[in-house]
């Protein structure tokens, strides 16, 4: 035993003299790093990480999506803070309450850096952020709800239903994040009132240093780099956030304009397919534009499965009146119904107001109205164009060369006197020597038990009209 510690002591020894003890020390520290899943070659802490976005322009819809993405990357990257830099006038009320949930339930720390402008919804995304920092001449505030009218009309108000809400959104906005309940409420609501601050009905709206004396903003920054040097983050990695061209696609899909345009060209191309028999090239634009219709609103949470299925019902409604149902009753009317609450429900969020359902409907009636207003243009003078005469067969198929567009045994009843056996709208059916026959009357709603003629045979169809009684056609 003795002569084996002896042995391993000598060992040692030569290695020692082989290996400088330094070395030896490095060693084991590599192993212990590696064991441990660390880089032995990073002695400092890794460099911090800040995300910026930008909230500019308009806030529509497609901007919620962007905002919820950005947070997350942020999150999942371990990023010290979110900046979002804002200089907007507002835009959709639903938008901003999707951006303000956003921003209040997220882990990470977020900051609303107002370069020049918050206002309206710009002021509601700013109160949900973490710390508002704002640069010299900027304001926030002026965020009282209103309804927007026909292009070149100014902006109308709204409904106190829809004040009240938005008034308690941002109080309750400003409670979680510890800022003036009743400050926030006098940006929306101009009969808030807040001595030395703001007299009853005029709308509350601060600059920068006002700002700073009643606690809405934290500090005062001209710059992103004099922003993250008063956060602690000046050595930070900027990350800069842009939007994807999926998420700038949807943005445009969803302007107020496009959408219409969408619903318009997609009820136009569906009706033209179904005036013309055979699918076709109208059919195909008007299933692509209702697609990307309701692809960009579902990904901005705004149509659903019970829209689609809405609209789907109001285009078979409307099928089975123009093929199927004579006349014009009470499936064209809830077809149409159907038609605009599919597509109305569509252009509305949460907080919608009554006001802006209405303009959502009329928004929708408008698209339908144009649709039915262009089939018919289409309908009558598509064929003389050039391009629509090479599409259309313009070749008679004469009778006298042995073309026959009825069926023979219709001709015997030319000339035939019956009974309507149901009431022509205009169709139904008709009593001649004992047979019941399909016919069709000449344009007038004839009865059921009233007296008929046959007056000519036009295709497969036996037109009819109303017979006057012997009596009558002596003293005619």
């Amino acid at each position: 035993m003795k002569q084996t510690i002896s042995y391993l002591q000598r060992v040692e020894g030569m290695w020692q003299s082989i290996v400088p003890k330094k070395f030896l020390l490095m060693s084991l520290a590599c192993l212990t790093a590696f064991a441990l899943n660390a880089d032995p070659l990073l002695a400092n802490p890794s460099q911090p990480v800040v995300y910026v976005a930008p909230i500019e322009g308009v806030i529509d819809l497609g901007l919620a999506p962007f905002v919820q993405r950005v947070l997350d990357e942020a999150t999942a990257a371990g990023a010290k803070a979110v900046i979002l830099e804002i200089n907007t006038f507002g835009g959709r009320v639903d938008a901003a309450v999707l951006i303000r949930d956003a921003l209040l339930e997220s882990k990470i720390p977020t900051v609303a850096f107002i370069n020049k402008r918050a206002i309206s919804a710009g002021a509601l995304i700013s109160l949900a952020s973490g710390k508002i920092v704002m640069a010299e001449g900027s304001t926030i505030g002026a965020a009282t709800p209103v309804q927007i009218g026909l292009p070149g009309t100014p902006a109308q108000p709204v409904e106190e239903k829809t004040v009240s809400y938005m008034r308690k959104e941002f109080r309750a906005t400003a409670e979680q994040r510890n800022r003036p309940p009743l400050i926030a409420e006098a940006m929306v609501d101009a009969d808030v009132e807040i001595p030395d601050l703001i007299e009853k009905s005029k709308l509350l709206t601060l600059t920068t240093k006002e700002a700073l004396q009643v606690n809405i903003a934290d500090f005062q920054a001209n710059s992103l780099e004099a922003v993250l040097q008063s956060l602690n983050l000046a050595d930070a990695e900027i990350v800069y956030a842009s939007e994807t061209w999926a998420e700038s696609l949807v943005r445009f899909l969803t302007h107020p304009v496009v959408s219409s345009l969408l619903m318009t060209v997609g009820i136009l191309g569906i009706m033209l397919e179904m005036r013309v028999p055979g699918f076709g090239v109208p059919g195909a634009i008007g299933l692509m534009c209702l697609s990307l219709f309701f692809w960009g609103h579902g990904l901005v949470q705004l149509a659903g499965l019970e829209e689609f299925l809405l609209v789907g019902l109001g285009l078979i409604l409307v099928g089975l009146e123009i093929f199927v149902i004579p006349g014009f009753g009470m499936a064209g009317i809830l077809g149409i119904l159907a038609l605009m609450g599919g597509l109305g429900l569509s252009l509305i969020g949460t907080g919608a107001s009554w006001d802006s359902m209405l303009s959502a409907l009329g928004q929708v009636a408008l698209s339908i109205l144009v649709a039915i207003i262009a089939t018919l243009i289409l309908l009558r003078y598509f064929p003389r164009l050039p391009f629509g005469k090479r599409l259309i067969l313009e070749t008679n198929l004469q009778a006298q060369e042995g073309y026959e567009s009825s069926p023979a045994e219709d001709h015997r009843w030319l000339g035939k006197q019956g009974l309507a056996v149901s009431d022509l709208h205009p169709s139904g059916i008709a009593r001649f020597d004992g047979e019941r026959v399909d016919v069709v009357s000449d344009g007038t709603f004839i009865d059921a038990g009233q007296p008929l003629k046959v007056v000519r045979i036009d295709g497969n169809r036996v037109v009819v009209q109303l017979a006057l009684p012997p009596s009558e056609q002596d003293t005619v």
